[in-house]
């Protein structure tokens, strides 16, 4: 495999990779430990990570336990939940926080759905980007006569279906959060 093709290709993973990451963050009916990956807790004045203050489980489908590792955070932890896109409510016994995940309304769940296309065609747009440096290195191989014509025909037919095949994994990826989301 060219270098060329094999630098898209890590790039085409990472952007697979990314999306996937977008998708955790993305609310369903059940409860996960990912909802709150993006969450932030003002932590002796430094925006800390929730997961590195506090062990977050998932007892229940529709539960999450957050047991904070310093009990004095615990508002500041309460604050950052609720100031979230989570929409989530809170609630504190003074040694954990209980959050109930709610079910979600059909409306919710289509606005979470037309989310997710969104995310997955600007991860296909951003495949088909690569694609497009990967050519135009190929030509700049072939003009410095680093390549045969032949080598940057063989390598951009390599490169377009490393493409396609990227293009499906994103599309199988957002298929399986479609249903994950649907799900009631």
């Amino acid at each position: 495999m060219h270098p060329a093709i094999s630098a898209s290709e890590e790039r085409m993973k990472k952007s697979l990779q990314s999306l996937i990451d977008g998708f955790a963050g993305l609310r369903t009916g059940r409860a996960s430990a990912a909802l709150f990956d993006k969450i932030r807790v003002d932590c002796y004045g430094d925006k800390t990570p929730l997961n590195q203050v506090a062990n977050i489980s998932v007892p229940e489908a529709r539960l999450v336990v957050i047991q904070p590792w310093d009990k004095g955070l615990m508002n500041e932890i309460e604050k950052a939940i609720r100031s979230s896109e989570l929409s989530l409510n809170p609630s504190n016994d003074g040694k954990v926080i209980r959050i109930s995940i709610p079910p979600l309304t059909e409306e919710r769940r289509k606005e979470l759905v037309k989310l997710a296309r969104n995310q997955a065609e600007q991860s296909r747009v951003a495949v088909r980007n690569i694609r497009r440096d990967g050519n135009d290195e190929l030509k700049k191989l072939l003009k410095d006569g680093k390549l045969t014509e032949d080598e940057e025909s063989k390598a951009s037919e390599e490169l377009q279906k490393l493409t396609d095949g990227y293009i499906v994994k994103v599309n199988q990826t957002l298929e399986k959060k479609e249903k994950e989301v649907m799900e009631v």
